[in-house]
């Protein structure tokens, strides 16, 4: 086992240490409230020591050469993909995400190490052109210590998309893990130390926003804040690293809309729903929160859609044939269920769900059935705010400028998915599109090196890609003169020449 404790301690420096304050928190299962763990409880002390390991550490982790870097990052890809069953189970115990998407998710997290291990090995600098007998070159040097604010919905990727290109980069890294799933981040740490990481490059610590996150965000010792989460939350921190000048990436609230033509198949456009809007339980900034029908079709998506939305099967996530678990907190399915008020209240149709499922295997855990809207406009609350939960909104277009119409209207720009066979239709819709991310006949996809971030107010700078490796770099300019010829600005020699 990777840690088969009950009590976990802050990650700093290669050890696991008790808070500075010897506090802990409980993080609960979502499925039942039984105790995961205990985790101790960081606050500003502890965010201190942790950036005085990372400063110290950085001294060697920036000077080592790239490939030394990405020899690390690939042995830690392997020793990740070894004990992945392990972090499996308790991704699910920790946010009740059913295992077969869990599994799914996690085995690709050893490509993040490979691709941008190969980076650190491999990326270039450049030789910039330049007049006269100089040579000139810029090199991307590290920024130096990093923060990473990290959420609960996907522990581990949203982790992953952040430290391996600012490891890859040089960088030193402080983590402030949700509080709701801190334990992979934090057991991340043995992974990275079994592989050879320098103590100190990977540090956690776990621990509340209003303590933990804003020490971290407001530390003049961070170069630069990644953080993923609610926009307002996002307003909040850039606000704070910005009296600092700290550099902030933030990949924030969406909206998702599902676009379908009527060339796109009942039972293909169903399925495409169903897939968007319900993974996770609906708890992804990217789900397909709003599907947008062509007013053809509109009555037999929605007739195969309700049958089959109804047929999706709420259980305990570790089993294999359980397709949705609970949402992860009695917060998150409060809100849930006031959204659901709140679109009945204006007027929408309740067409599925949009209660608690009945039973005794679901009274102990935070379930809601997968629910459905239909007769929803666009100016309703449900179609402009994200709920983060398994309500999908459904309205009707007739052309292709009002789709792009609807699904440019709200104020996030996150992720949109087009579907249709028509290819000149589909790159056309994506031009329109105010949107960082577009799926044309496909949903939820990612790559380590395909850039993922949104436009509008879903955010800052990109994870993933070549970008997002430049962007935890600064770039330094060398220009070398390379005349022996004497120089001498102020020689009284009246020659116009040298003014040239």
């Amino acid at each position: 086992m990777i840690n088969d404790s009950k009590s976990i301690g802050i990650y700093i420096d290669g050890q696991y240490r008790p808070a500075s304050t010897g506090r802990t928190f409980k993080v609960e299962n979502p499925k039942d409230r039984s105790l995961v763990a205990e985790v101790a409880e960081g606050e500003a002390a502890d965010i201190d020591l942790a950036i005085d390991a990372a400063e110290h550490a950085g001294k060697t982790w920036a000077a080592m050469p790239g490939s030394e870097r990405g020899d690390i990052m690939h042995r830690a890809a392997e020793l990740l993909a070894e004990q992945l069953p392990e972090l499996v189970t308790i991704e699910i115990d920790q946010i009740g995400r059913p295992r077969r998407e869990m599994s799914a998710q996690l085995k690709r997290l050893p490509e993040w190490f490979r691709y941008f291990g190969a980076v650190a090995r491999t990326h270039e600098d450049t030789v910039p052109p330049f007049g006269g007998n100089f040579l000139n070159y810029t090199r991307r040097v590290p920024l130096g210590v990093v923060g990473h604010i990290t959420p609960w919905n996907h522990p581990l990727l949203i982790l992953t998309k952040k430290i391996a290109p600012a490891m890859a980069a040089g960088n030193t890294i402080v983590v402030k893990p949700s509080e709701l799933a801190p334990i992979t981040p934090l057991l991340l740490g043995d992974i990275f130390r079994q592989a050879g990481l320098p103590n100190g490059v990977y540090n956690v610590v776990p621990g509340y926003g209003a303590s933990a996150g804003r020490a971290l965000t407001a530390s003049n010792r961070i170069a630069k804040i990644d953080l993923t989460g609610g926009t307002e939350t996002g307003k909040i921190v850039a606000a704070i690293a910005g009296a600092n000048l700290t550099r902030v990436a933030a990949e924030l609230g969406g909206k998702a809309a599902v676009i379908i033509f009527p060339d796109t198949t009942i039972d293909r456009s169903v399925a495409a729903t169903m897939f968007a809007a319900f993974i996770a339980t609906g708890q992804t900034c990217v789900q397909g929160a709003r599907l947008l029908v062509h007013r053809s079709m509109h009555d037999e998506v929605v007739a195969k859609l309700v049958q089959r939305t109804n047929a999706i099967r709420l259980g305990d996530p570790q089993d294999l044939a359980t397709q949705m678990g609970p949402l992860v907190s009695a917060k998150q399915r409060e809100l849930t269920e006031r959204y659901v008020k709140i679109g009945l209240d204006e007027g929408a149709t309740l067409a599925a769900g949009g209660h608690r499922p009945a039973g005794a295997a679901f009274e102990a855990g935070y379930y809601h059935l997968p629910t459905i809207f239909t007769n929803v406009t666009a100016n309703m609350r449900i179609a402009q705010e994200e709920i983060f939960g398994p309500v999908v909104c459904i309205s009707t277009f007739e052309t292709e400028q009002e789709a792009i119409a609807l699904a440019n209207g709200t104020e996030f720009g996150l992720a949109t998915s087009i579907w249709t066979r028509d290819i000149s239709r589909a790159h056309r819709i994506a031009h329109g599109l105010q949107s960082g991310i577009v799926w044309i006949n496909d949903h939820h996809r990612i790559d380590p090196c395909s850039p993922w971030g949104g436009f509008k107010m879903s955010g800052l700078g990109r994870e993933n890609g070549l970008v997002a490796y430049e962007e935890y770099t600064q770039i330094q300019n060398v220009i070398v003169n390379l005349s022996d010829e004497a120089f001498d600005w102020y020689a009284d020699d009246k020659l116009e020449e040298r003014y040239s």
